[in-house]
């Protein structure tokens, strides 16, 4: 008797297609997005550069390439340099910092995350001079979250940071630093319209020299700040920024500041604002356990021993004539021989008196401290009574 079972139906066999052709138009369509955007990238760099280059900061590459198939970006810029233009009485002066390569990535599926990688050493020069100083890290990185017309939030970071003065074939330390941290949101306002930002500035195992004693020594800070009276964040010369904070009435809040130098710990807080001559003006409550560690460095007893420079002592202490001191040593001489040597082998202990004179008893983690003021008046910096600095105006 014949099978009279029907023949099984053929299913068409392009059904089995379906899927590998898709997928196979994906992958084309998401390569030619991931190459015109690449493409894109370099013509955005370019209009960015363009714009920065207006406002006096010129950048350039030797060689740029995009990489990162098929998930990323990674634009290398090699040979990579940044120019800092100024107008001076004497014409146009440029400040160049080159370094080796800056990596900028980005996620394809995360576009408003940057991430830079710096590569060391970088060279600062002035115009038409040979490399002046020698910059160098082992890491130094920085991100970028937001928009590039519209940051919201910005870091960045160098490990075992130094700073040195070339010569020649001579390299002179100038600062050194475990690890440098700078961080910047924005708290208020737009990018466009009356910024507020708060930023925060750390620094571990820092040390500075050629600048002032009490800085030579190791020391760690952590400054918390609020900068406010800025228009908006489009790329603008220094000066003309500062000018316009001053214009503005704006100001720099000290939220919360700690330096610690071995035994030594400040803690401070106060506004500081710039007048009309671009300088600093304000105050800083400050309270410090250990401030008989910073006196000796003070080097008021060394400029006793040496004769003290009259225009040395003015910034000490203002009104007071080399010629009176140095026959105020002589006179004590005469009458106990050795005395004026002893007067100035205290003279520190008698600063350190004087300070805590105007300060008053406090408590800092645990350690007698005292508390007292850091004045800032037309950009000279004193310590209570004592005048132990001066910065430049900043326009």
């Amino acid at each position: 008797m014949p099978d009279m079972t029907p023949a099984p139906r053929r299913r068409p066999l392009w059904r089995l297609f379906i899927m590998p052709v898709l997928l196979v138009v994906a992958a084309a369509a998401w390569s030619a997005f991931w190459f015109y955007a690449a493409s894109e990238v370099g013509v955005r760099a370019d209009v960015w550069a363009a714009r920065e280059a207006q406002s006096g900061r010129v950048y350039a590459c030797g060689k740029r390439s995009v990489a990162g198939f098929p998930f990323r970006f990674e634009v290398s810029c090699e040979d990579a340099s940044v120019s800092l233009v100024s107008q001076t009485a004497g014409g146009q002066a440029r400040f160049t910092a080159q370094l080796g390569e800056i990596m900028v990535i980005a996620q394809i599926y995360q576009p408003n995350l940057l991430i830079a990688e710096f590569k060391a050493p970088a060279t600062l020069s002035d115009s038409g001079q040979p490399p002046s100083m020698r910059v160098n890290w082992s890491i130094g990185q920085s991100s970028v979250v937001g928009l590039p017309d519209n940051p919201q939030r910005a870091s960045i970071v160098f490990d075992n940071p130094s700073i040195d003065r070339i010569n020649g074939p001579v390299a002179t330390p100038l600062a050194r630093a475990g690890r440098v941290e700078l961080h910047g949101r924005l708290a208020e306002g737009s990018a466009k319209n009356n910024p507020v930002i708060d930023a925060a500035f750390k620094i571990a195992g820092g040390s500075l020299q050629e600048v002032h004693p009490v800085l030579a020594a190791t020391f760690d800070a952590d400054v918390e700040a609020k900068l406010t009276g800025l228009k908006d964040l489009t790329p603008k010369p220094w000066p003309e920024r500062f000018r316009e904070l001053q214009a503005a009435g704006g100001h720099v809040e000290i939220v919360r500041s700690r330096i610690q130098q071995g035994d030594l710990v400040s803690v401070a807080a106060g506004t500081l604002h710039l007048n009309e001559q671009g300088r600093i003006d304000g105050e800083l409550q400050m309270t410090v356990a250990g401030i008989e560690k910073v006196v000796p460095l003070l080097g008021i007893e060394k400029m006793l021993e040496e004769g003290v420079p009259q225009a040395t002592l003015d910034r000490v202490a203002p009104g007071v004539k080399t010629k009176d001191l140095n026959n105020l040593f002589g006179a004590l001489d005469k009458a106990i021989p050795g005395l004026g040597k002893v007067v100035k082998q205290n003279a520190n202990a008698g600063v350190t008196a004087g300070i805590n004179a105007l300060g008053k008893d406090a408590e800092l983690e645990g350690k007698k401290a005292r508390a007292f003021p850091l004045r800032f008046v037309d950009g000279a910096v004193f310590l209570g009574p004592i005048r132990v600095g001066q910065v430049p105006p900043l326009f």
